[in-house]
């Protein structure tokens, strides 16, 4: 269907929500009538020429053969789908014979429905359709209803008709549905200042995403084949994708079966999908409807193609108690075994952040692939994202470990970046990702980045946020680049495609803590004690209590009675305290904990003295040896915190030493091993040797001054420390221990163009020009004539 029969068809059905339903419903609910009736009556349109053969079939069970259970096989094959009604009616009928008596219309219309098969049924039943019925019936407005959708100048069939004046009505395919239900959906939210709801995938992306699913393999083809959405919608991709493979005047012509499966989260979108594999004879069981992130609906079963454009941007925080317990990730979809820098295999988290479960949708698809000791075709995928996918979460993330996970497995082929505004719903730039665990030789430990950012041709006008599309030969540009694996430089800023192609190693960086020695002063005095008064999680309600009750809060019944105003205070002032905070700050026992501390402190302090010390390790042991004089017994957390009440940073300040250690034999050749060095190379790792033989120092670090440095997998750790840290901060060390794994790959740094900024002259020469223009645009406006000033 083209564009202008596209358009005019959404027209007409726009045009009933408006003549019929204005004063019987906001204009919010229109679409809950408009979709579903577009539905049944397309569903209708199929089943009106067998209605007989349906009948009669019906006839011949229930009379001639005594059933009571009717036999679902003969009626299909009777209507010649999978699906079929039962009913002496069709909605031409129940239009063409109604009277004025609303009841009656609303009795044979509720006989209709209930006469279809159960699959048909479902779809009624999430629509709601038998409510919103009995609505219209009750408004008296069923019979409009049913009289514009049951008008000669629409149609909603798969196959070309004429209208009464004998003007060729194309038909209706899977697709053109689903870009009818989009742009209905569209208008409806839009009207209704909505959001639009989720991005349908245009038909040339859809083409693009099937010749490049299909084009590497079309001369190993599986004889049976089954393909997988799990973010289904309306059908379209699966649907297409069927077309695609099964076009008699096509390159690939698959002889065998093909099988479609998909999983749909919306009810409208879903009813949509089912009745479009219905019509076209695809088996509708195999549609599911629910959350694909929540229920692992395929669990066991392999997929041979994949394709889809899932939700992006949306979050999945709802279902993460069907994916994690806690922190742990319980679904094995979602989790990967990864190793560490040294080469030891770990079971890590593969979940993106709360906000957006695109990657999900992906790692469900790849849990899906056929292995190779199965099936020599292995599996192919391609997913619709944006920008997020590329590069968000750190590195040890679970974004980042799912881009390892598929980079390292060798199953990434290549991104193909998009033109921006391509779609319908969003303006942002996406990405189409190809999968394959079964790569062609040249592709193996390869991915090739395609930017196609600017192949496009404009709309003359344009459809929801959509002002651009690609034409046939642009697809045919991007498929043979991908096909030859191409390395190609664009031509102009403004045309034409880029592609390179890299080792999958390229995209991975180690990302490693650079560390500092913590370097304090400390000193004894009255202020710094006074902070041990209160806790840290607590010390804004804390020191609001003290100044208002001072040492009373030390007495029994103090802050039972004062509850009440503690809490009236905190609520005031925005605190936000969970029970178990609000628990903590009332009670005697906080109170007592930190009062000790400030008393211990203060008897450290008289034992000690005033005098500021610029060694923490001189004033840590003074410390020491003060507690066991006294016969203070403090934890050593306590002990901490009166430590750091008293002490800061200085750089000035001797460094600070976390322990002692011999290292010596066995000890040193195993730290050297794990650090894969010489003895000389200890200090770049943090050991810095003494005066006495075997004798090693270690510092505290300060957290404060820690970096992390992103290092290319290809790249040397140290040799990176050594040109780009050490130079410039002599006394950092490497903490090895804390590398991780990261992968992110980045368009703008593989495809940017420098464009040399404009001389000062050729700005200067607009600026004038613009200022002259102005100047005569303000003496029209006052009626001056420049000449005469």
């Amino acid at each position: 269907m083209n564009h202008a029969a596209h358009n005019k068809l959404v027209s007409f059905i726009w045009s009933i929500a408006d003549d019929c339903l204005r004063d019987v419903y906001v204009r919010g609910k229109y679409r809950d009538v408009i979709l579903p009736m577009v539905v049944l009556r397309r569903l209708d349109t199929l089943l009106e020429p067998s209605k007989a053969k349906v009948l009669e079939e019906l006839a011949f069970q229930r009379n001639d053969m005594g059933l009571t259970e009717l036999d679902d096989n003969g009626l299909k094959d009777a209507s010649g789908y999978v699906f079929y009604n039962t009913s002496k009616w069709t909605l031409n009928q129940l239009f063409k014979t109604a009277t004025n008596n609303q009841q009656i219309l609303l009795a044979n219309v509720e006989e209709y429905l209930n006469g279809y098969s159960a699959n048909v049924k479902e779809i009624i039943d999430k629509f709601n359709l038998k409510a919103q019925v009995r609505h219209m019936a009750g408004k008296d407005v069923l019979l409009d209803v049913l009289e514009k959708f049951t008008s000669p100048n629409i149609n909603l069939t798969p196959h070309e008709v004429e209208d009464p004046d004998g003007n060729r009505l194309p038909a209706l395919t899977n697709l053109g549905m689903g870009y009818v239900f989009e742009e209905l959906i569209r208008k409806f939210n839009e009207d209704n200042n909505e959001e639009a709801g989720e991005h349908f995938t245009p038909r040339e992306v859809i083409e693009l995403m099937t010749h490049l699913i299909f084009d590497p393999v079309k001369d190993k083809i599986p004889p049976v084949m089954t393909i997988y959405d799990p973010a289904c919608g309306s059908g379209g991709m699966l649907t297409e994708s069927q077309n695609f493979i099964k076009d008699e005047e096509g390159a690939i012509r698959a002889t065998g079966d093909v099988y479609l499966y998909g999983k749909e989260i919306n009810d409208e979108t879903y009813a949509i999908c089912k009745s479009d594999m219905m019509i076209k004879g695809n088996n509708p069981s195999n549609i599911r409807v629910g959350s694909t992130l929540s229920t692992d609906e395929f669990a066991g079963t392999r997929f041979d193609f994949m394709l889809s454009n899932p939700p992006y941007g949306k979050s999945w925080a709802s279902e993460q108690k069907y994916i994690k317990d806690g922190a742990d990730v319980i679904d094995p979809r979602f989790r990967v075994t990864l190793k560490d820098y040294w080469g030891n295999p770990e079971t890590v988290d593969a979940t993106p952040r709360s906000s957006d479960g695109q990657l999900l949708f992906l790692m469900e698809m790849v849990s899906k692939m056929k292995s190779l000791d199965n099936s020599p075709y292995g599996s192919r995928i391609a997913s619709v994202h944006n920008g997020s996918s590329l590069f968000t979460g750190d590195a040890g993330g679970g974004e980042s470990n799912i881009r390892r996970h598929i980079i390292e497995n060798d199953l990434l082929e290549a991104i193909i970046q998009l033109p921006n505004n391509l779609f319908y719903n969003t303006g942002i730039t996406t990405y189409i990702w190809l999968l394959s665990n079964n790569k062609a030789q040249p592709r193996k430990g390869k991915v090739q980045l395609i930017d196609a950012s600017q192949l496009y041709r404009k709309l003359r006008k344009n459809l929801g946020n959509k002002n651009c599309e690609f034409a046939y030969e642009h697809i045919r540009e991007i498929v043979t680049a991908y096909l030859q694996l191409a390395t190609k430089e664009r031509q102009a800023d403004d045309a034409g495609i880029a592609a390179q192609v890299f080792d999958n190693s390229d995209f991975g960086y180690y990302k490693v803590n650079i560390e500092r020695p913590d370097r304090r002063k400390a000193q004894f005095s009255n202020e710094r004690i006074e902070t041990l008064r209160f806790d840290k999680s607590l010390r804004e309600p804390m020191q609001w209590i003290y100044s208002q009750w001072g040492e009373a809060v030390y007495q029994p019944g103090t802050l039972d009675e004062r509850e009440k105003a503690i809490l009236v205070w905190c609520d005031e002032n925005e605190l936000n305290l969970n029970t178990k905070n609000r628990q903590k700050l009332l009670s005697p026992n906080t109170w007592k904990k930190q009062l000790d501390l400030v008393q211990a402190a203060k008897a450290l302090m008289a034992a000690i003295g005033e005098a500021e010390s610029s060694d923490f390790n001189q004033f840590k042991g003074q410390v020491d040896e003060a507690l066991k004089a006294q016969g203070i017994k403090l934890s050593a957390g306590d002990k901490k915190a009166i430590l750091n009440a008293v002490s800061w940073y200085d750089e000035t300040a001797e460094k600070v030493i976390a322990q002692k250690l011999k290292l010596g034999g066995d000890k040193l050749d195993q730290l050297l091993h794990h650090l894969d060095c010489t003895e000389q190379d200890l200090p770049d790792y943090g050991y810095y040797s003494t005066d006495k033989k075997g004798e090693y120092l270690s510092y505290e670090t300060n957290t404060d001054l820690r970096d992390s440095e992103s290092i290319p997998l290809k790249g040397d750790i140290r040799s990176y420390f050594l040109a780009e840290v050490k130079p410039h901060v002599a006394e950092a060390w490497i903490n090895l221990d804390s590398t991780k794994i990261g992968y992110e790959i980045s368009f703008n740094k593989y495809f940017y163009r420098h464009k040399p900024l404009r001389s000062m002259k050729e700005v200067a020469s607009d600026i004038i020009a613009l200022e002259r223009r102005a100047e005569g645009l303000i003496a029209d406006i006052l009626g001056i004539d420049v000449s005469q000033i």
